[in-house]
């Protein structure tokens, strides 16, 4: 029972770290070209993924565990927005689908602790998957235009970044 929660459990944390990672790399991309929305979307986003990990890892140690601190993917460098955008909606869609399958198989072990954590981590993964959504079609729907708008925002600010915050 306990071995397959602490396998699963892990295998979110590795997910969770590979967002983190992404997620971040997306922040100072946008950063770099000056889109503060963006950038601060991804950073928050990755700042979420962080405590998902920190809750993932508490019931690991929980149920006697090792905590596994690997990322399950490489970082993409990926440069271009609607990529970015698009690869955010794919990776909140499988966690999502992944920790609903997980909160199943929890259940069906008698791990209600568990289950319970993977439908809350189910519910906050597709809250990014919307914003993520939101943005995809606002880069649809107004093109680099949307993008220039935020740019032209950080210079009427003075040129002043996330990263001044």
């Amino acid at each position: 029972m306990k071995e397959k929660s602490i396998e699963l459990l892990n295998k979110a944390i590795a997910d969770e770290l590979s967002a983190v990672h992404q997620y971040m790399y997306f922040h100072f991309r946008c950063d770099d070209l000056g889109y503060d929305l963006l950038s601060n979307l991804f950073r928050r986003t990755a700042i979420a993924e962080m405590m998902h990990v920190e809750k993932l890892a508490e019931r690991v140690l929980f149920l006697k565990g090792e905590v596994e601190m690997k990322a399950a993917e490489d970082v993409q460098k990926i440069h271009e927005v609607e990529k970015m955008l698009v690869l955010a909606t794919k990776m909140e869609t499988g966690s999502a689908r992944d920790y609903n399958n997980w909160a199943n198989e929890c259940s069906k072990n008698a791990d209600s602790v568990s289950k319970k954590l993977f439908e809350a981590l189910v519910e906050e993964e597709e809250v990014h998957l919307d914003q993520f959504e939101k943005e995809l079609e606002n880069l649809e729907k107004f093109g680099d235009k949307y993008l220039a708008l935020q740019a032209i925002e950080r210079s009427k600010a003075g040129g002043l970044g996330a990263s001044a915050e």
